[in-house]
């Protein structure tokens, strides 16, 4: 009989500590779970899983504005995430970024933290970013780094980054005149603020643009606007914009051209702008979706995601309905998503290995690609000699 019960103890026993290992076996994380990529809201990890034979064994991080910052910008990344899944890390800056250049430095720096990211694209380049790369290359230096759109003075950027891209904007002073004289305008507002004029090529754009008003019988108006990344926020910003604006056009007539150079005034500008029935050459980064789909009240269909010429259309009749036809413009492609669509190309050739970190004829290639525009078209130009930073300029359209 005790032979009986001691055996059947000890089957108990058996039997409790396989069912203690179990559960101290569940309790360990999986693999998968100890680092994982935030999935976009509403997609099933199946959905977004890269497509079969790319970008396997690495990974791509991308760093833009947010929405209110950079609406397409931040829709580029979206995409690319959306395209590949957890191959692509997407993270943003802070809308306040000249406050918190910490947060820009800490963001960068946990993408460079994964070894399988082999490249970083930041589009804009704003304040912190240099200082990233510089930590980030002292990390690991096998990273590709790319800036696009970058706030800070080329020589400064030039040497932390890889590849530097940015809108040729001293010849974009001379065309942004001529355009506003093509469309009528005979006074031209410019709505900047202290930071931005601190920056050494938008500085040298609004000496161009004065210059060339001067010359073209064009009244040069500068007006200082809120710095949304100030107290008063992107709100403030806008807020004034759309107060000036008809006080501009009462005092110099319907025929003033006006030009801001922040984002986050554009949405009100345009909106502004149609209801007194000025003139809007382009944006600060010019693009058929900057601001206008937001303004205008434009949808655009998911099976219209990413046509150029449905936004074309659709932009210019919306325009033709308010009566303003004629007096509104942007690039044929758009400036800033070009570049990060270009430089994620660029950046998957060399994590692949077949590409070297700068390699601007291969990169010009790239955004002849992605943009549709002859390699020659792009008037790809170098800035003071500076290794790896390259200036462009697209042709305009208006509406």
């Amino acid at each position: 009989m005790k032979k009986h019960i001691s055996l059947l103890l000890a089957i108990i026993m058996m039997f409790t500590l396989v069912a203690c290992g179990k559960k101290e076996e569940a309790a360990q994380p999986k693999e998968e779970d100890v680092a994982k990529v935030e999935e976009p809201a509403g997609e099933d990890k199946e959905e977004t899983e890269e497509p079969a034979g790319e970008m396997e064994g690495y990974k791509i991080g991308i760093m833009t504005g947010t929405v209110s910052q950079g609406e397409e910008e931040y829709r580029a990344g979206e995409k690319l995430v959306n395209d590949y899944g957890d191959r692509v890390i997407h993270v943003t800056y802070p809308d306040t970024f000249s406050k918190e250049p910490e947060t820009t430095i800490s963001n960068i720096k946990s993408m460079a933290a994964d070894p399988e990211v082999k490249a970083i694209i930041v589009c804009q380049a704003v304040n912190g970013v240099t200082p990233a790369f510089e930590e980030v290359r002292a990390m690991r230096d096998d990273i590709l780094l790319i800036a696009g759109a970058p706030h800070e003075d080329p020589d400064i950027i030039a040497g932390a980054a890889d590849l530097s891209l940015d809108i040729n904007q001293l010849m974009r002073g001379e065309a942004i005149a001529q355009t506003a004289k093509d469309m009528g305008a005979e006074t031209f507002v410019h709505y900047s603020f202290p930071r931005h004029m601190q920056m050494e090529l938008l500085a040298a754009r609004r000496t161009q643009l004065k210059e060339a008003c001067e010359a073209l019988g064009i009244t040069f108006v500068e007006v200082d606007a809120p710095d949304p990344t100030s107290d008063a926020g992107t709100s403030g910003t806008q807020q004034f914009i759309l107060e000036d604006i008809p006080r501009q056009v009462a005092e110099y007539g319907k025929d003033t051209a006006f030009f801001g150079t922040n984002c986050g005034m554009q949405e009100a500008m345009i909106k502004a702008i149609v209801s007194e029935g000025a003139i809007y050459p382009e944006q600060c980064c010019p693009s058929p979706y900057h601001a206008y789909p937001g303004a205008l009240g434009i949808p655009i269909p998911e099976d219209k995601a990413g046509d150029i010429d449905y936004l074309h259309e659709q932009n210019a009749a919306k325009l033709a309905e308010k009566g303003v036809s004629g007096r509104f413009g942007t690039w044929v492609q758009p400036a800033n998503v070009s570049i990060i669509n270009a430089g994620f190309e660029y950046a998957k050739d060399y994590a692949e290995g077949k590409a070297e970190k700068n390699d601007m004829d291969l990169f010009q290639e790239k955004m002849s690609e992605v943009t549709g525009v002859s390699v020659e078209d792009l008037k790809f130009t170098e800035y003071n000699n500076l290794d790896g930073y390259r200036l462009f300029i697209l042709d305009s359209i208006i509406y």
